[in-house]
């Protein structure tokens, strides 16, 4: 089965900004951006999403990818 993953890790590693930074930036809990840092969410929050965007500078494909299932891709006969 194929699932969203969230990359806010390796969004502020590449940015060289801390959960605890993040948090200052945004406002945000920084127990809530370790959730998503940890990628222990289950309902995404679009609001905080856009505030890591604003904060990061980024598109929300820089955030969250998904990983696909051999048997999900696009032509396979599972």
């Amino acid at each position: 089965m194929s699932k969203i993953q969230l990359t806010l890790k390796e969004k502020l590693d590449k940015c060289g900004i801390t959960r605890y930074e993040l948090s200052k930036i945004t406002g945000i809990q920084y127990q809530t951006i370790d959730h998503y840092y940890k990628n222990k969410v289950v309902k995404y929050d679009c609001f905080l999403l856009l505030r890591f965007c604003n904060a990061l500078h980024c598109p929300i494909s820089d955030l969250i990818s998904i990983v696909w299932d051999e048997e999900d891709l696009p032509g396979s006969s599972g």
